[in-house]
C-alpha cells in the first residue's frame, strides 16, 4: 500500500476545495451534524416505530451521527465500547474475532439488526461485528434488557440496531482518513431526493498493516483490509413507501492460531426490501423480505463456514384509539449453514492426539407471531406484548413483556418492565462435534426485572439510574463440552449524567454488573464488575474538540489446567480525542487519536500464558469534501 499517494491525494483535494469554495459561512454550513443534538431523540428500536427516547419505558441509548462521523476508519467494535452496559472482548485489533456482553449476558444475547435485518450468525450465533462497515449508518440504538417479544430468538441481554441514512437532499461526497500502521480509508457517497423518490449510493476502502494481537514475545502483525458498496433506492409518500437497501463487504484478515498467523477471507452481504401502506389515517402494514449471507474461507486450507439466514415478516400497527394503538405480526426465518473444517491433531505430554473433521449442513425454519399493545398519554406509556415462537427442533416458545413509565413530576419520570426471553442453541452448539458441541442442549429461557428514573435537575443536567436482574435458565456454558447450567443470575444497575451548556458538553456512564452462575455462586468468564464511560468537549458549528474515556476493572477469564493460577484479565483505561474544522460550507477536516496513551491493554486470555492485546494507539487525519 502507498501511502505517498494516499498523502498526495489528500493535499491534492485540500487544494481544490479551497480554491473553489468560498470562506466558512456559518449560516450555509452542511457539518451542522457534527454538533451535539439538542432536539428529542427519536429511537424505532423499541417499538418498530419512531418514538421519543423519553417517552420508552426501558433503558435506551443512542450513538448519534455527530459521534459516528467523527472518523470512518473506527471500528464498529470501538464504537460499542462508550456504552458502559456493553463490555467488548476483542482478539486484538482491526478485523480480529469481536464478542458484545450486554449487561453480563453471553456474547450469544445480543442480537444485532440492521434496518430490521438480523445479523447473528447460524452456525457461531454471533454477529461478525468486525467486518460490519458504518459507512452508511445514521445513527446506533442499544436497548438494553429482553426484547424477544418483538425479536424472537437472540435478544435475551438486548438489541443493537444500526439505523442507515435516507437522503434528504441532493449531495456528494469523498473521505479520505489517514492513520499510523499505514492505516487508510476512503469513502465516496452520492444522494438524491426528488420529491418522494430518493437514491443512495457508498462506496468503501480500508487498508492496514494492523498490530501484533497477543503479548508474547513473537507476536506478529496483522493486516487486514476491506472494500464494500451500498445502495438505497425508495419510495416515501403519505400513504405507502418501499424502499430495496443492498450492502456488501468484503476483505481479508490474518489471526492467531497460538503463535501462527493464520489468513482468512470474508464477504457479507445484506439485502432488504421493505413496504409499507396506509390504509386509513389511523391504520398501516409493513412488510419486509431480507436475507443476510455471512461467508468465512480459510486461505491456507479448505475451511469454509457459510450462513445465510432469509427473512419475511408481515406486521400492522392499529391506532384504535387517541391513546392505544396495537401492533400485530408474523415472521418467518429460514437459517442455514454449511461448514467443513480439517481438524488439527495435537500433542501433550509425548502423546499425539488426532483431530476430528468437521462437516454439516443445516437448515432450520422458525415461526414467530407476536402483539403489543400501546397505551400514551403525556404522562403514562405503556407496552404489554406477547409472542408465540415455532422453533424447528424446539417446539413452541411463549415470551411476553409488560413495561410502563410514568411522569411523576414535570422534571422526573420513572419506569419499570418485566420481560422474557429466550435463545434456542445455534448449529454449532448442537452439531459441531469437534468444537465441544452436544446434541442434547436446551433453549436458553430468562425472566428479567428493571426499575429506572429519569430526572431533569435544570435546563443543562439530566440523571438517569437503572436498577435489574436478569435470571436465565438452562444457561449454555463450556465446560468440557458444551452443557447447560440450571441458573445464571444477572445483577447490577446503570447510572448516567449529561449535561450542555452552550457548546460545552458532558455524558458519564457508570455500569455494575455481577454475572453469576448460581449453581456453584462462580463469576462468569469475561464480565467485568464495574465499567465506566465519559465523554466531554466543546463543539460548535465551526470547531470542535472532545475526548472520550473507557474504563473497565479487572475480569474472571477461563485458566489453563493443571496450572490455574492464571484465570483473569486485567482491568484498564484507555482515551480517545477527536478535533475538527469546518473550513467552509463544503469542506471539514478532522483529527483523530484512539488510545492516546498507547496502552497495551489485554482484552481476553489466550492460553499458555498468552493474553490478547488490543490494537494500540491510531493516530490519524482526515478530510471531507462535500457539495
Amino acid at each position: 500500500m502507498s501511502l505517498r499517494f494516499h498523502r498526495t491525494s489528500l493535499v491534492g483535494a485540500i487544494a481544490f476545495a479551497m480554491g473553489v469554495t468560498n470562506t466558512y459561512a456559518q449560516s450555509n454550513n452542511d457539518f451542522t451534524s457534527a454538533l451535539p443534538s439538542t432536539l428529542k431523540t427519536l429511537v424505532f428500536t423499541a417499538t418498530r416505530s419512531e418514538e421519543n427516547i423519553e417517552h420508552v419505558p426501558a433503558r435506551i441509548s443512542v450513538i448519534e451521527p455527530q459521534i459516528l462521523e467523527q472518523s470512518p476508519i473506527r471500528e464498529l467494535p470501538h464504537l460499542l465500547m462508550s456504552d458502559a452496559s456493553i463490555n467488548m472482548v476483542q482478539s486484538g485489533g482491526f478485523g480480529q474475532l469481536a464478542s458484545i456482553f450486554t449487561r453480563g449476558t453471553n456474547s450469544t444475547h445480543t442480537l444485532v439488526l440492521r434496518d430490521g435485518v438480523r445479523l447473528n450468525g447460524a452456525s457461531a450465533g454471533m454477529p461478525p461485528l468486525s467486518f460490519l462497515d458504518t459507512t452508511d449508518i445514521k445513527q446506533i440504538e442499544i436497548l438494553k434488557g429482553p426484547a424477544s417479544v418483538l425479536y424472537g430468538t437472540d435478544a435475551i441481554g438486548g438489541v443493537v440496531q444500526m439505523v442507515t441514512k435516507t437522503p434528504e437532499k441532493n449531495a456528494a461526497f469523498v473521505t479520505t482518513e489517514v492513520g499510523e500502521n499505514h492505516t487508510y480509508k476512503a469513502v465516496l457517497g452520492a444522494d438524491a431526493k426528488e420529491n418522494d423518490f430518493y437514491a443512495q449510493i457508498r462506496a468503501q476502502r480500508l487498508e492496514t498493516d494492523g498490530t501484533a494481537l497477543t503479548n508474547a514475545a513473537n507476536s506478529k502483525k496483522a493486516d487486514y483490509d476491506q472494500k464494500g458498496y451500498s445502495a438505497k433506492f425508495g419510495i416515501d409518500k403519505e400513504r405507502f413507501a418501499t424502499s430495496i437497501d443492498y450492502s456488501t463487504n468484503q476483505g481479508g484478515v490474518a489471526y492467531d492460531n497460538y503463535g501462527n498467523l493464520l489468513s482468512q477471507n470474508f464477504e457479507n452481504e445484506i439485502l432488504n426490501l421493505k413496504g409499507r401502506v396506509n390504509f386509513t389515517d389511523t391504520l398501516s402494514v409493513n412488510a419486509r423480505l431480507s436475507q443476510f449471507k455471512d461467508n468465512l474461507i480459510q486461505n491456507n486450507k479448505p475451511d469454509y463456514v457459510y450462513n445465510t439466514t432469509q427473512e419475511a415478516e408481515l406486521f400492522s400497527k392499529w391506532q384504535f384509539a387517541p391513546a392505544q394503538n396495537l401492533l400485530v405480526g408474523i415472521s418467518h426465518q429460514n437459517i442455514k449453514s454449511n461448514i467443513y473444517a480439517i481438524g488439527e491433531g495435537y500433542e501433550w505430554e509425548g502423546i499425539y492426539y488426532p483431530g476430528e473433521d468437521v462437516l454439516y449442513k443445516q437448515d432450520i425454519h422458525s415461526t414467530g407471531y407476536y402483539a403489543q399493545h400501546q397505551y400514551q398519554t403525556d404522562n403514562l406509556n405503556t407496552q404489554v406484548g406477547i409472542r408465540l415462537e415455532d422453533y424447528e427442533n424446539f417446539g413452541t416458545h411463549t415470551v411476553g413483556q409488560i413495561a410502563a413509565r410514568y411522569q411523576l413530576f414535570p422534571a422526573t419520570s420513572i419506569y419499570s418492565n418485566i420481560g422474557t426471553a429466550f435463545r434456542a442453541p445455534t448449529n454449532n452448539d448442537l452439531y459441531a462435534i469437534a468444537w465441544g458441541a452436544n446434541p442434547n442442549l436446551n433453549p436458553e429461557k430468562s425472566i428479567s426485572y428493571e426499575l429506572g428514573v429519569d430526572q431533569h435537575i435544570n435546563d443543562q443536567l439530566s440523571l438517569g439510574l437503572s436498577l435489574y436482574r436478569n435470571e436465565v435458565d438452562d444457561l449454555i456454558v463450556y465446560t468440557n463440552q458444551l452443557n447447560n447450567v440450571d441458573k445464571a443470575k444477572f445483577t447490577g444497575g446503570e447510572v448516567s449524567l449529561n449535561w450542555q451548556q452552550n457548546e460545552l458538553f458532558l455524558n458519564l456512564g457508570y455500569a455494575y454488573v455481577q454475572a453469576k452462575n448460581a449453581e456453584d455462586n462462580t463469576d462468569l468468564t469475561r464480565r467485568p464488575r464495574q465499567s465506566a464511560t465519559l465523554t466531554a468537549g466543546w463543539q460548535d458549528e465551526q470547531f470542535g474538540i472532545s475526548t472520550s474515556v473507557s474504563a473497565k476493572s479487572r475480569s474472571k477469564d477461563f485458566a489453563d489446567w493443571p496450572d490455574t493460577t492464571l484465570n483473569s484479565t486485567p482491568g484498564y483505561v484507555t482515551t480517545d480525542l477527536n478535533a475538527y474544522w469546518n473550513i467552509n460550507p463544503h469542506l471539514k477536516a478532522f483529527t483523530n487519536i484512539e488510545n492516546i496513551g498507547d496502552v497495551k491493554y489485554k482484552t481476553s486470555y489466550n492460553g499458555y500464558g498468552v493474553h490478547y492485546v488490543n490494537g494500540g494507539r491510531l493516530a490519524s487525519v482526515g478530510l471531507t469534501v462535500k457539495y
